[in-house]
């Protein structure tokens, strides 16, 4: 591999115009597509293999259009103290609202409006009453005109002494890139010139890395209606390809400047550097898109689309690092270096003083078993917290208590009680009843005498009286243990019900979801968990020939992700440190949380895995001893991979600011796993089990070492073509250019 990624970079450096000159054309076509595409709506939501979802199909195919995805909004009105809705002069101010809503700018867009009197939506008290508004069309695909006059419609209800709040995801936008991404790629830029001390060789990774994710984003945006992508996906699109682009691009401008260092003329340099350094940015490439790819075995399809599409977009950065870097290195030349380092390479003495990087790896050295214990015992106090992880998913309960949408669940709960946030959807299936209307009535005394319930509503059978629908109004919040509790008995008490009446009970509606999608996530952890560090283990037994090394990296990243897990709990479910991080809102972490974090930690922790033992690997073979390798890998590799690890940390953490929960909360998550892996795990725990190990960190069986093929990840076979000798290598570099 090393040979061909050598050709591969001699290439591109030669041919810089025509590379550079393709990837901007790839960038124009794909913002031309992304321009010209219609606004992406929200992706479908489904949760193939759950009852919630058969429910869901059923009442679908029996009830045509009821199911239909359009956004809702619920205006609730609230009488100030003393006062009821059902005043007179109340009451016109709630009739002049559903007016409005009909006959106003966006009205097109509006598929029915509630009136509140007529629905019998006011409370028991006379307080508090709701309207609630269906769309044609999604939340994103509504238009600015019906948004602002669902927002406006109250003003004058307001004016007359009502309050008024707007609940639903009617208000629902697509998020934008906030001050934060951008300072996040400003920390970056500070970061690469400190590491570089050159402009030039600090703003190419930026350069290359920005290209990337325009291409990849683009891409997304373009064919988002086509593929049913949802505007999220963008977004972690760009976090992970922003984040990898620019550590890819690092690597191997990094190793172009060491060859340079070293004598090399410029061409052959750029063909060295992707040669070695590009063979590891290909299997740390590699290893992330695997974790991503890998969400496809949870069976959610807006998880594998989520992962795809950030997988799609970490290859642009990979054939980006071969390609587009050494052809700008070309346009660079020796300008990657700095004035200083120009100096010194005309004539100054090399520095005898020993980098921060061999100062650690010698300490390590000297102390491996006290450095290991500190790390693992850090990092097992760090992870307490996650022994109580609670998940969910996100609704207006868990909106900033600021927002409209908060301040209307809330008037809900106080006025109709905490569960009507949530109602269940039971849809009940008489095709095989006797007596369909009784079949339904009967399950309807069933439910509403479980405890939790507060109140039941049964709906008319379709027209091919052989469904109904029943609404089941819990006790309970919908995300409280209660409600869950209730969901499970009344599917506990399926079995029976069909034995009795012939009716088949199913449940669904938000509420439902949730807990089906949460038990769903729990259910996939291990087989995914088991999927993608079984591959990586393989991928990383090619890359270093050894049995330990790839085992200690897969439990070295679990370390390190359960440590993450346990942060984003205090965080996020406790509270701690929620005002520095903007969590206004507490309750449970989202149930994709885990699993993504997983996949894209454990890609993103085998990059510094490879990246830094790569060279440890290449010290080994060269004949130095397990102990010296250790410290030539530090000495080469540590100020890389701390720069990549801060640069990834920086961009994650620009995502905290994002008004999206989920952005916020995998922004945090990701920043603080990459924190711990790349400066507890990979700076600590590796040095320290790999001097422990001594040789035997370097063992495979014989007959496995046959079996493996040899992918020269470390350069051998390239170094043997190009030759030992300066004559030896002239002639080497001939017979690789007339291959």
């Amino acid at each position: 591999m090393a040979t061909f990624l050598y050709k591969m970079g001699r290439l591109a450096f030669r041919r810089r115009p025509f590379v550079a000159l393709a990837w901007i054309v790839l960038l124009v076509l794909a913002g031309v597509g992304a321009a010209s595409a219609s606004t992406a709506a929200s992706s479908s939501f489904s949760i193939p293999g759950t009852e919630a979802q058969k429910a869901f199909d059923l009442l679908d195919e029996r009830f045509p259009g009821a199911a239909a995805d359009g956004a809702t909004a619920r205006v609730v009105f609230k009488a100030p103290e003393g006062e009821r809705m059902t005043d007179a002069g109340h009451r016109e101010e709630v009739e002049n609202v559903v007016d409005r809503l009909k006959s106003g700018a966006g009205a097109d867009q509006i598929a029915s409006v509630v009136d509140p009197y007529a629905a019998k939506a006011v409370s028991r008290d006379g307080t508090t009453a709701y309207t609630q508004v269906s769309y044609k069309v999604s939340g994103m695909e509504l238009s600015e005109a019906a948004r602002e006059a669902l927002v406006e419609a109250g003003d004058e209800a307001r004016d007359a002494g009502l309050t008024v709040e707007i609940g639903g995801d009617a208000l629902q936008a697509v998020p934008e890139t906030g001050a934060g991404e951008i300072v996040g790629v400003v920390v970056a830029a500070i970061v690469l010139v400190i590491t570089f001390g050159s402009l030039v060789a600090a703003g190419l990774p930026l350069l290359t890395a920005i290209i990337g994710v325009g291409i990849g984003v683009s891409t997304i945006t373009a064919l988002a209606n086509v593929l049913d992508l949802g505007p999220t996906t963008s977004t972690l699109a760009m976090m992970i390809g922003l984040a990898v682009g620019i550590d890819y691009a690092l690597f191997i401008v990094s190793r172009y400047r060491a060859e340079l260092a070293e004598g090399r003329e410029p061409e052959d340099a750029a063909g060295r550097a992707v040669g070695t350094a590009g063979s590891a940015v290909v299997f740390a490439g590699l290893t992330v898109v695997i974790a991503l790819v890998g969400l496809a075995v949870v069976n959610i399809p807006m998880l594998t689309k989520m992962g795809f599409a950030a997988a799609g977009t970490v290859v642009i950065a990979v054939l980006i690092a071969l390609t587009l870097v050494p052809a700008l290195l070309g346009f660079a030349g020796k300008k990657v270096f700095g004035r200083k380092d120009r100096k010194r390479q005309r004539g100054a003495a090399a520095e005898g003083k020993a980098n921060m990087g061999t100062r650690w790896a010698r300490f390590v050295l000297r102390r491996p078993v006290a450095v290991l214990v500190t790390a693992v015992v850090g990092l097992g106090v760090v992870a307490v917290p996650a022994a109580s992880l609670e998940m969910g998913l996100p609704d207006d309960g868990s909106q900033p208590v600021s927002t409209t949408q908060r301040k209307a669940y809330d008037l809900l709960s106080d006025g109709f009680g905490p569960g009507f946030n949530g109602p269940l959807m039971l849809v009940v299936d008489v095709e095989g009843a006797e007596r369909p209307q009784d079949a339904v009535g009967r399950v309807t005394d069933i439910v509403k005498g479980m405890d939790g319930v507060t109140a039941t509503v049964p709906g008319p059978l379709n027209k091919a009286g052989d469904t109904s629908v029943i609404t089941v109004v819990p006790k309970d919040r919908p995300s409280s243990e209660g409600t869950e509790e209730l969901v499970r008995s009344i599917r506990g008490a399926g079995a029976g019900v069909k034995e009795e009446t012939g009716a088949e009970v199913l449940v669904t509606g938000a509420t439902a979801m949730n807990i089906d999608f949460s038990q769903k996530m729990n259910d996939a952890l291990l087989p995914y968990l088991a999927l993608v560090v079984g591959l990586a283990f393989l991928l990383l037994m090619l890359v270093f020939r050894s049995v330990l090394v790839p085992l200690k990296a897969a439990l070295g990243f679990l370390l390190s992700v359960v440590a993450a897990l346990g942060a984003v709990v205090a965080v996020f479910q406790w509270g701690w440190l929620a005002d520095v991080m903007g969590v206004e809102q507490t309750g449970p972490v989202m149930s994709m949380m885990p699993i993504f974090m997983v996949g894209v930690v454990f890609g993103l922790a085998m990059d510094y895995e490879v990246f830094l033992v790569t060279r440890m690997r290449e010290a080994y073979v060269h004949g130095e001893r397990p102990g010296q390798a250790i410290v030539t890998g530090f000495q080469h590799g540590a100020r890389v991979v701390t720069a990549a690890a801060v640069i990834m940390m920086a961009v994650f953490a620009g995502f905290i600011g994002s008004s999206e929960s989920m952005v916020k909360m995998i922004g945090f998550g990701l920043a603080i796993a990459v924190f711990f892996d790349a400066f507890v795990v990979r700076m600590a725990i590796v040095p320290a089990v790999l001097a422990l190990l001594g040789k035997k960190a370097w063992w495979l069986p014989r007959w496995l070492d046959k079996a493996l093929p040899n992918v020269d990840v470390e350069g051998e076979q390239l170094r043997k073509a190009l030759g030992d000798g300066a004559g030896d290598a002239a002639e080497g570099e001939r017979e690789l250019v007339r291959a």
